[in-house]
């Protein structure tokens, strides 16, 4: 019965995938309701971006932000769309989608739902080097944009260093992670009382995570990092599905496992801490994003497109809930990340407690 399960399952696996054949001999396997689903989310995202770009002071219709958008816009149009609406939009966008592909990647390696960077201690550690910036060297934005890359990157290889044992388990990774998350959230905590109270007033609001204030100086290097390192994560994404079989089924399927591992983790660490340090610590979006996106795919492996699309609109629909859902009371998004993020660990840890994984 076992084998005509398994049997029945990959038949189902191969009818949802399709062989697309290019002009020069080069066939590329897809999975039919992936793409849909990355479609869907994508079409989501641009609807969410319309909502958002004509919310504000100025309301402008949808219809209005997108010719506004095409270049058929007033002037005034053109000023709030262009120079205070859409930076904030694509900053959002780009962090979700670099905190997806980083808890996808993250998860994978450790083989665990709960192996997400703001779990395990990544986002903890951007967080120490941008209030070090803060309350140590009174350092403008750019620094302390800086201080959370530097932090996020030591904070990564410390782990992967502490984690290491003839590889990289995934539960040792994910213990380890929280060990060193708690810590570095003392050192937080110590930082804060020892600054001045503008220091501290600034600390706490960079913490909570926002897109307020955010322009084109943020969009631009946080383009051209998910430019750079999201593409060569998707195309690991084969390797880091057999990853999760195990490092033996892995090297036994020809993959280079501690150079897959080191080139994912390293990109998964420098995309979360340039989206730290962009918008602050925007929490749980790593963590639910590639879970949700892998329950929409019904497919197994890392879902790294899915994942992405998945934190952007996640982050949008924060953003939108933030700033539209309490009357005139806006909320910085990763207050709204948070406790919905955290009523969704709970459900996961009970659900992970009742299948008897921990």
């Amino acid at each position: 019965m076992t084998t005509t399960r398994a049997t029945a399952t990959t038949a189902g696996k191969n009818d949802r995938a399709r062989a697309i054949r290019t002009p020069g001999g080069l066939s590329v396997r897809m999975d039919v309701r992936s793409a849909l689903v990355v479609l869907l989310l994508l079409l989501a995202v641009c609807a969410m971006s319309v909502v958002l770009i004509g919310r504000g002071d100025f309301p402008m219709a949808p219809g209005d932000v997108v010719a506004t958008l095409l270049g058929n816009g007033t002037t005034a149009q053109e000023f709030i769309v262009q120079e205070l609406r859409l930076p904030r939009v694509l900053v959002g966008l780009l962090v979700g989608a670099a905190l997806g592909v980083g808890g996808a990647v993250f998860q994978s390696i450790s083989r665990n739902p709960l192996g997400s960077p703001d779990v395990i201690g990544f986002g903890q550690g951007a967080t120490v080097g941008a209030l070090s910036a803060i309350v140590v060297f009174q350092a403008g934005s750019a620094a302390v944009a800086g201080g959370a890359v530097v932090g996020g990157l030591l904070t990564g290889t410390g782990i992967y260093l502490l984690a290491w044992k003839r590889g990289v388990h995934g539960y040792r990774l994910v213990l380890i992670g929280i060990g060193v998350a708690a810590m570095l959230t003392a050192v937080n905590h110590y930082l804060i009382t020892k600054a001045s109270l503008i220091d501290a007033t600034r600390a706490v609001l960079w913490m909570t995570g926002s897109l307020d204030g955010r322009d084109w100086a943020q969009v631009w290097p946080l383009l051209a990092v998910c430019a750079v390192l999201i593409p060569p994560a998707l195309v690991y994404g084969r390797p880091l599905r057999m990853l999760e079989m195990g490092d033996d089924a892995a090297y036994a399927l020809g993959v280079r496992v501690e150079r897959t591992r080191l080139v994912l983790m390293g990109a998964a660490v420098l995309l979360v801490s340039v989206a730290t340090a962009a918008a602050g610590p925007i929490t749980f979006v790593a963590l639910s994003a590639p879970q949700l996106a892998c329950r929409l795919t019904r497919s197994p492996g890392p879902n790294l497109g899915p994942a992405a699309a998945m934190g952007a609109l996640l982050l949008l629909v924060a953003d939108w809930t933030a700033t539209s859902a309490f009357g005139d009371r806006q909320l910085p998004a990763g207050v709204v990340t948070g406790v919905l993020g955290g009523c969704y660990l709970l459900w996961l840890l009970v659900t992970e407690r009742k299948a008897g994984r921990i």
